[in-house]
């Protein structure tokens, strides 16, 4: 079955109940996508190529390419902000032949594209890029940008609730809410070790840093997330973040791990009885697997309601 891995020769997949009660909720805008890195697939380097650039400019003397454990070793070799300002120019330099940039948001299950045209009032990236205003924008809606000012340095990044305060997200007019910070404010970053748990801390100590409508997104809706590893930081930074908030069960879309794994199986095992516990529902496979049947299956309750 395309789009699928197996689990103890089962495939493992979503059922149609859980299919159902996901478009029901994006129907009523009672659904909150999360975008990680593997949505920008093909158009942006992945974190590991960017934690070896940044290896090599600084000499990191570890065997591993994770990249926040590398940011962490250039701010302690440089300054806090020195890794932010790298990674900045490694993503704004990253374009073709090796990748596109932006996706080509008509592509069959190109993540960004997909959920621009879906009625959601609410998306949270943790990723830096600005693909999803892009897509949103391709689709004619009015989209708006706001950066969680998650230190106070940031304190100076104007509010889009400031700019406009009778502003209220709506499937025509949504809000793209990046969590980790955007590229045009290297020090919005969520990046280094220092940086995710100064993140958590700070959140948990001042829910405000959260706008009124994230907070009430993350109280009232049930989460998608789409693009993450079992591995990144970012999302098990993100989970723990809402882990006590969750009141409707949710689906993690996964990639699972490399087929050369002696222990993969055990691997998944072990995350379906996890997030089970959480009622999560897991979706082996990429952003592009899940978007694409997430398409497929939209356009078919659109057409059945003509």
């Amino acid at each position: 079955m395309s789009g699928f891995v197996r689990l103890f020769d089962v495939t493992s997949e979503l059922q149609e109940a859980d299919w159902n009660r996901l478009l029901r909720r994006i129907q009523s805008g009672k659904c909150t996508p999360f975008l990680g890195a593997g949505a920008c697939y093909g158009a942006l380097p992945l974190g590991a190529d960017v934690a070896e650039e940044l290896a090599q400019r600084y000499g990191y003397p570890f065997p591993d390419r994770d990249l926040v454990r590398v940011a962490q070793y250039v701010a302690v070799q440089s300054d806090p902000n020195a890794p932010k300002e790298d990674v900045v120019d490694i993503l704004r330099a990253a374009g073709p032949p090796k990748y596109n940039q932006p996706p080509e948001f008509g592509n069959a299950g190109e993540p960004h594209g997909v959920l621009a045209g879906l009625p959601l009032p609410i998306v949270i990236t943790t990723n830096y890029d600005d693909f999803m205003v892009r897509a949103l924008k391709w689709k004619l809606k009015d989209a708006r940008r706001e950066i969680c000012r998650w230190q106070d340095i940031l304190q100076h990044v104007e509010s889009i609730f400031e700019k406009e305060p009778g502003y209220k997200p709506t499937p025509a007019n949504p809000l793209v809410f990046h969590l980790h910070g955007a590229l045009d404010i290297s020090e919005s970053l969520v990046l280094t070790e220092d940086d995710y748990l100064t993140f958590l801390a700070n959140i948990a100590a001042k829910p405000d840093l959260l706008p009124e409508v994230v907070q009430q997104a993350f109280a009232a809706t049930s989460f998608l997330f789409i693009g993450y590893r079992l591995g990144d930081w970012n999302f098990r930074v993100l989970f723990q973040t809402l882990r006590a908030r969750q009141q409707f069960s949710s689906i993690v879309v996964l990639k699972p791990p490399d087929e050369s794994d002696p222990n993969r199986a055990a691997h998944q095992a072990y995350f379906e009885k996890f997030y089970g516990a959480l009622d999560m529902k897991i979706f082996w496979g990429t952003a592009r697997d899940f978007s694409s049947q997430l398409a497929a299956r939209w356009a078919n309750l659109e057409g059945t309601k003509r």
